[in-house]
């Protein structure tokens, strides 16, 4: 490292003057205190110049640790605006999955509600056919509606294949009773009195209490009358007269009694 020159030229000028000086006085001091004045010289010297290399070495040493410094502050500047772009690339992607979770959770919500309307479909209802209430599945009831629209309509072939079929599907349904009164009525109204008879005497064996089974009873005695079976037909009013005595039914049964011969 070189010395700083402005350092150099004080350190001569000062040595300079004293050796100068020594000649002029040459008398004064003798050749002990000379030379101790010289070595003085020269450690002030020496010290000059040492204070003035410590001070260079310092100088450098402050202007790497500024250039280091300098090139940590860009690296953490170049560290910073990495770091703000991620956040930014992250803050766009969080956004995104945002978008996609309130999406996931509108079609979640829609297929809940498809699901609870598909099962709806299938899940029991109350309903009330001929003074009887009971729980029926959709489809049962949509099944009797159709057999009963066709009886309704005159159509009597199909509806009695339409109650046959629903007996079928559903042997223990609550429709039962009055699915067999009606077929008995078709069967009657197509002149199948036997057939008929078979259809109301099955309803009276499952469902005696039903509220149409005094009608059932004397139906079957009508149908009895038609296959001149009157002793039978008599035997029937009877028991119906007995069996439910506050009925339509029982007056109905009451008046052709007096009639049959």
């Amino acid at each position: 490292m070189k010395a700083c020159p402005r350092w150099s030229v004080r350190a001569s000028a000062f040595a300079a003057a004293l050796l100068l000086a020594l000649p002029g006085h040459a008398a004064i001091f003798e050749d002990g205190d000379a030379r101790r004045a010289i070595l003085e010289l020269r450690q002030r010297f020496d010290a000059l110049q040492t204070q003035q290399q410590r001070s260079a070495e310092e100088l450098r040493r402050a202007a790497e640790e500024s250039a280091q410094l300098r090139r940590s502050l860009l690296e953490l500047a170049s560290q910073i605006e990495g770091l703000r772009a991620e956040q930014a690339q992250l803050r766009g992607l969080n956004e995104q999955l945002q978008r996609e979770v309130t999406e996931l959770q509108r079609r979640q919500k829609d297929m809940a509600q498809g699901v609870d309307e598909r099962l709806r479909q299938f899940e029991p209802v109350k309903v009330s056919v001929d003074g009887q209430e009971f729980m029926a599945d959709p489809a049962e009831k949509r099944d009797y509606d159709a057999a009963w629209a066709q009886f309704r309509a005159g159509r009597l072939s199909e509806s009695v294949q339409a109650f046959t079929a629903f007996l079928r599907q559903y042997p223990r349904s609550g429709y039962v009773p009055s699915v067999r009164f009606w077929m008995g009525n078709a069967h009657f109204s197509s002149r199948d009195y036997k057939e008929s008879m078979a259809q109301f005497r099955a309803m009276l064996s499952e469902a005696p209490q039903h509220a149409r089974a005094p009608e059932a009873a004397l139906s079957i005695a009508s149908c009895q009358v038609e296959l001149k079976d009157t002793r039978g037909a008599r035997k029937t009013l009877e028991e119906l007269i007995k069996t439910y005595p506050q009925s339509e039914a029982a007056a109905a049964a009451r008046e052709r009694l007096a009639r049959l011969k």
